[in-house]
């Protein structure tokens, strides 16, 4: 009966309605939570995010978690399905809708004001669309956002839901059988079972709906054309920004959390906060971005900005003043990319700092290693090789020169030939 209900379940026109919502509270012991379509708190997600703030995870992961499962909570509220009595015909169903459906339309805070519980807000009548869904940047060549979500958007949804069965399964307070299980080949044995001390560790603990992900070579930006983009900055704290990006590879986040005592000019290091680790660690920037930071600073307390050592370094721009967080410096360089045509994001100034500094011969790599903060060499000899840019160069370089190259003349004949004869064995005439 049930696999019968699973096949008739109509997936290539199925609209799941933006029912629920993550919330985020000031509250440290609880940073988020996940409303349901009755307005009422999830406790079988609150939980979950407990174990995760335990296994020191921190408040970035668990937003992404929560938004993974309020996708797959839309989904079993769609078919009327509880949480525990979810299946692996549910699950299949899920991944399967996951990866050939569209995404649905996101509906604006502004539009979902005034709903009732359980109301699903209507999509907008008209959707301003910048650029073909999927198509490459004419300036990047960087893919543009798709009508159906990225592979590993499906991968991190996958590993998420088979992560939050298994907890609850060792709680005794969810299904006796995970719903996203492994794959059946991997299931029944050890994790890298016999495994070769030579050889590095495969992942086998790999999930049976897990899709597979291409590999992609991180983009940098070209000198040029970031020499444009920076150009194209108005404002003293936008262009410190920048700069402290690209010279540091430090990321966006762990950058926008420095105070006013960690910007050390006369030793031209700043104090940055490393991903997951959340360590502390200070690492060295070039001159110029020490400069523009000064020149952001001396106009930002002539408008009244605090200052003092444990002040935030960054600010907004206008009253009232606030720390500056990732979505506004993401709509920065939003703004900025918009007048060059462009889609690059700020991870890209990350990748940019890589490779200026792992293809500097004068530079070892444990040293960009150290920098940018890999535990892993083999995570910073990604950037070791050509980019795509690059390697097109050089291609086009070799068919100029195929192009410009004559035909050498064949060799004359030894002394004692004579050349009619030769000509007549290798049947030239």
């Amino acid at each position: 009966m049930a696999e019968r209900e699973s096949a008739d379940r109509d997936l290539s026109t199925l609209e799941v309605p933006q029912w629920g919502r993550v919330i985020k509270r000031d509250d440290p012991w609880e940073p988020f939570q996940l409303i349901d379509r009755e307005g009422q708190v999830v406790r079988a997600t609150t939980v979950f995010f407990m174990e995760l703030q335990a296994a020191g995870r921190s408040t970035a992961t668990i937003r992404s978690y929560a938004m993974d499962l309020l996708r797959w909570y839309r989904f079993l509220w769609l078919f009327g399905v509880d949480w525990d009595r979810a299946t692996t015909r549910e699950a299949r169903d899920f991944m399967r809708w996951l990866q050939l459906a569209d995404k649905p339309q996101r509906v604006h805070w502004r539009r979902q004001r005034g709903l009732k519980a359980g109301q699903a807000p209507s999509p907008p009548k008209r959707t301003v669309v910048r650029s073909t869904p999927g198509a490459p940047n004419l300036v990047t060549g960087k893919p543009t956002p798709g009508r159906k979500y990225a592979p590993t958007t499906a991968v991190h949804c996958e590993t998420v839901l088979r992560s939050f069965y298994a907890f609850h399964r060792e709680e005794g307070t969810g299904p006796m059988i995970n719903p996203f299980p492994l794959d059946r080949r991997r299931r029944g044995s050890r994790a890298n079972a016999h495994h070769n001390p030579m050889d590095p560790f495969k992942s086998d603990r790999k999930g049976r709906y897990r899709p597979k992900v291409p590999k992609k070579a991180p983009r940098r930006i070209p000198d040029e054309l970031f020499n444009e983009l920076f150009a194209r900055l108005k404002y003293h704290r936008d262009r410190a920004l920048l700069a402290f990006w690209v010279s540091t590879g430090a990321r966006a986040e762990g950058l926008l959390l420095a105070r006013q005592r960690d910007a050390l000019p006369g030793q031209q290091l700043i104090g940055i906060t490393l991903k997951g680790s959340r360590e502390y660690r200070q690492v060295p920037a070039s001159p110029d971005a020490f400069v523009w930071l000064r020149l952001s600073q001396e106009e930002e307390w002539r408008k009244g900005v605090l200052r003092g050592r444990n002040q935030p370094l960054w600010w907004t721009l206008r009253r009232p003043w606030r720390p500056l967080e990732y979505d506004a410096a993401r709509a920065m360089f939003t703004r900025v990319n918009d007048l060059l045509g462009a889609n690059w994001t700020l991870h890209d100034l990350r990748h940019t700092a890589s490779y200026r500094m792992a293809r500097d011969p004068l530079m070892p790599l444990t040293d960009v290693q150290w920098v940018l903060g890999h535990e892993s060499l083999s995570t910073t000899q990604i950037y070791l090789p050509s980019d795509k840019d690059e390697v097109i160069e050089s291609v086009r370089a070799f068919h100029a020169r195929r192009a410009n190259q004559t035909t050498p003349q064949p060799a004359p004949p030894a002394a004692g030939y004579n050349a009619a004869s030769l000509d007549i064995l290798f049947g030239k005439h």
